[in-house]
């Protein structure tokens, strides 16, 4: 039997890895000029008539950047939402594209009269409308994160690779003027051998650490729940959920990491070429209940966590990624001085108190920092930055961030393997959105517990517990999803959909 017959516990075979795991490394290491100099080489008559499902928040961005391409070559040809309040303002604003409700119903009658599909919704319908666009062979744009589940990354990349679609996630800094600046400055060697990165945010900036809400008022007229929870374990609906604080809770969300981890993680992951990471380990906050029992509330994600994430280098070296969140930061680097608002300087738009989330560079001969998705690159220290200039390498994208929508729009157009995009599933989202929920799934599998009871001299018989999976490093086999030392955190690689919403599978 030949060895790339092998296949692990979730039927994904050992050749099927390795060819989707290495096969987008061109893509997002350097873009075809073409791509990225203009938008001129689509022809302005063809047009790409997209299907949007989710009209609030994200999605109304989205549609809004497709409708304002520099070409005029999208239209936004169908909606789709569960919530009348999303939808009623774009229904008003796109009077010729025809609504629905049920994003099935949607594929279903409409599959001839688009082209591609744009997916702005809570992290656990993610996976299922993706692949069901890309089983249509529709190009797909999908928001951060790909998906709710590892399991779910791997499966759209599989199918992105399989259906041979144009695919692009929503995290628009993979096609910032700044991604580039950075490349250059690692490539001219100003930094040296990257060493360490760190990662942080402000987020959440929504209810964590909180128990699951006792009270459950009357669903609004206006929202369609059954349809709006999915996938998810049917529930009774819970109020301030909707539109924006599902992503708190597990069975919906992906807390932290989730909402900024592509976009604060992405650079040194595209420009490292990072891969999987090997191990992962952390620590997060708890939440006590009385002065002995602690009140854990494994439905929720902490109020702020530390993770680090260890991968190998192409070089032989090894690299270590931390990740934190909840107003934890890594420790001032000492070229600032001593009255400078770290996050201020390193963050989105320095000289402006409007901080979301930075990536800081360390290497062996310099350092560097930036906001989310590549944001405003800066040296340091600071005075380098009007000191050292580095000639420019690669051509931009297109609109800056602006571009990533618009840059899929025309490799769309130009069809599959014509035109590059930042951020395609194969090679890069895919792999980075396994990355971030691995940090998920090492939080997830902190709130594993088993229950001891001890004798105190002072308080006699008491019931405690002991968390067998905090402390320890999670040892991690990308090729098979599993964590191999410690068995229960892989309830999480994978979860079991609502009955009704069938199964992900090719």
């Amino acid at each position: 039997m030949k060895a790339y017959k092998k296949t692990n516990s979730f039927g994904i075979s050992r050749r099927k890895f390795v060819k989707i795991a290495s096969s987008g490394t061109a893509a997002f290491s350097i873009i075809p000029s073409y791509t990225l100099s203009g938008l001129g080489h689509v022809n302005p008559s063809d047009k790409l008539y997209i299907a949007a499902i989710g009209c609030g928040g994200e999605g109304e961005n989205d549609i809004h950047h497709y409708a304002n391409a520099p070409n005029k070559n999208a239209v936004v040809s169908f909606l789709c939402d569960v919530d009348d309040r999303m939808a009623a303002p774009l229904i008003e604003e796109f009077p010729k594209a025809k609504f629905y409700y049920d994003w099935r119903e949607l594929f279903d009658k409409e599959s001839k009269n688009f082209d591609a599909v744009s997916v702005a919704i809570p992290d656990h319908n993610h996976a299922i409308v993706g692949l069901g666009a890309m089983q249509l062979n529709k190009h797909l744009y999908l928001q951060k994160p790909l998906s709710h589940d590892i399991y779910e990354a791997r499966i759209l990349t599989e199918a992105a690779n399989k259906y041979k679609v144009v695919t692009q996630m929503g995290d628009q800094g993979a096609s910032s003027d700044g991604m580039f600046t950075l490349r250059e400055w690692i490539e001219a060697g100003l930094l040296g051998e990257i060493e360490k990165v760190y990662c942080w945010t402000d987020r959440p900036v929504w209810p964590q650490g909180i128990p699951w809400p006792d009270k459950h008022p009357n669903v609004p007229k206006e929202l369609k729940w059954d349809l709006w929870l999915g996938t998810a374990e049917y529930t009774e609906y819970i109020d301030n959920l909707v539109p924006f604080n599902w992503r708190g809770w597990w069975r919906f969300g992906t807390g932290a990491l989730g909402d900024m981890g592509c976009h604060i993680m992405g650079p040194p992951f595209k420009l490292l070429e990072l891969g999987y990471p090997y191990e992962v380990s952390g620590s997060a906050s708890t939440v006590y209940d009385g002065i002995f029992s602690e009140a854990n509330f494994p439905q929720s994600g902490p109020v702020s966590s530390s993770i680090r994430f260890k991968f190998n280098l192409k070089n032989g070296k090894n690299l270590d990624l931390y990740w934190m969140d909840g107003g934890i930061t890594p420790e001032r680097p000492h070229e600032l001085d001593p009255d400078v608002n770290m996050n201020d300087v390193l963050g989105d738009w320095p000289g402006l108190n409007d901080f979301e989330g930075s990536t800081l560079f360390v290497g062996t001969k310099g350092k560097a920092a930036c906001g989310w998705g590549g944001r405003n690159p800066r040296l340091l220290p600071l005075v380098l930055n009007d000191e050292i200039n580095i000639p420019q390498k690669y051509p931009r994208v297109a609109g800056d961030m602006d571009g990533h929508w618009w840059q899929w729009v025309d490799a769309c157009i130009a069809g599959y393997g014509n035109a590059a995009v930042s951020s395609p599933f194969v090679g890069y989202a895919g792999p980075l959105t396994e990355t971030v929920l691995m940090g998920n799934l090492l939080l997830r599998s902190f709130n594993i517990r088993k229950e001891i009871k001890r004798s105190d001299p002072v308080y006699g018989e008491m019931t405690g517990y002991h968390y067998p999976g905090r402390y320890i490093s999670h040892e991690w086999d990308a090729e098979n999803m599993k964590v191999t030392n410690f068995e229960p955190a892989n309830q999480f690689v994978k979860r079991e959909y609502r009955k009704g919403w069938g199964e992900l599978k090719l």
